[in-house]
């Protein structure tokens, strides 16, 4: 099968790239490179370079290059920006969503993998998170991934489209060096930047009702959350299905307890100093993985150690200059080369 992944020269969106690849799917990416980086890919990876909410020059990629399956990922993420920018998280999060959806029905594409987050729970109930917890995001960033699954789910009744939603935790380690996070909201990208600055990281509460004091969260490895939209597509290339699962570590680590696990990997401590809660923040937040592991045969397998020492490899190494990636397409006039 071939499968188009929005947003693959991104973060998670390069480690589902090289997933997909190694299990013998043919992958093509579109990405408009706002934040990705093309040097993420194989070089064998066809990269069209343009913005997914745009159905036209979706439609024209679905077709050119056979597509059977779309893994959405473009979009953006954070949760303190949505609430300054919602409009514009309105619009890459939904309004991208109903161009991919538009162009699928178009092209008679009928299998799509979603990348939507934990943010759609909001303050859980329960320190432990199933699929069937109550929806109430906190964030326009959660409200647009809930509208989008919404959205999905119609167009799967109305349309036929099969479909799988993915809900992200927190997302952590690399896979490979030149794969590793260089965002700047994360919590390992800014303790590392802490190690190497020496301003202290701003540890948003340490006096929650939680074993040490901080916030407790699911951090699942980025190989095992590229290795979850594997068996997604191979779930969808079996058969019509339309389901939501959590894809998280299923056990969770306290902030404080990531940061000394940095500085046992980095060998060095990271300077800290106490913030106040974020509002609206739940002192713990873990993942249930059942239904995955019962419907997809997904499990973790890997440590909150091995999450910090690949991401650690990735920030400290040095990385050989790569070769020129073939000319990609471009969606903009004039004469148009395809990638090879």
């Amino acid at each position: 099968m071939t499968w188009l992944v929005t947003g693959g020269a991104g973060y998670i969106g390069a480690h589902v790239v090289a997933a997909l690849g190694a299990a013998g799917e043919r992958v093509v990416v579109l990405d408009d490179l706002s934040t990705g980086d093309r040097n993420r890919l194989p070089l064998d990876v066809p990269l069209d370079v343009g913005d997914a909410g745009d159905p036209a020059l979706v439609r024209a990629a679905l077709t050119r290059h056979r597509v059977d399956g779309v893994m959405h990922l473009a979009g953006s993420k954070s949760a303190p920006d949505s609430l300054a920018q919602p409009i514009r998280y309105y619009r890459q999060n939904v309004g991208v969503v109903a161009a991919v959806l538009d162009a699928m029905v178009a092209t008679g594409v009928t299998r799509l993998v979603f990348s939507s987050s934990a943010a759609v729970y909001g303050l859980p109930e329960a320190p432990t998170v199933t699929e069937d917890a109550p929806t109430r995001p906190l964030s326009p960033y959660g409200q647009t991934k809930l509208v989008a699954e919404q959205l999905i789910t119609a167009a799967g009744r109305a349309h036929g489209v099969s479909w799988i939603a993915l809900r992200y935790f927190n997302a952590v380690g690399a896979a490979a060096a030149h794969l590793g996070d260089r965002g700047t909201t994360n919590l390992l990208p800014l303790a590392f930047d802490a190690l190497r600055t020496g301003v202290p990281l701003t540890v948003a509460g340490t006096a929650l009702p939680t074993p040490d004091g901080s916030g407790v969260r699911d951090y699942v490895h980025v190989a095992d959350l590229a290795d979850a939209h594997r068996r997604a597509a191979q779930r969808l290339a079996a058969g019509r299905h339309a389901a939501v699962y959590n894809v998280g570590a299923g056990r969770g680590h306290s902030v404080l307890e990531v940061i000394r696990t940095v500085a046992e990997v980095a060998g060095a401590p990271v300077p800290t100093r106490a913030g106040p809660p974020r509002p609206g923040d739940a002192p713990q937040v873990v993942a249930a993985v059942d239904r995955i592991a019962r419907d997809l045969g997904w499990r973790p397998r890997h440590t909150l150690r091995d999450s910090v020492a690949s991401a650690w490899l990735a920030r400290t190494a040095t990385i050989s200059p790569r070769r020129e990636r073939p000319d990609p397409v471009r969606a903009n006039p004039g004469p148009v080369r395809f990638a090879l």
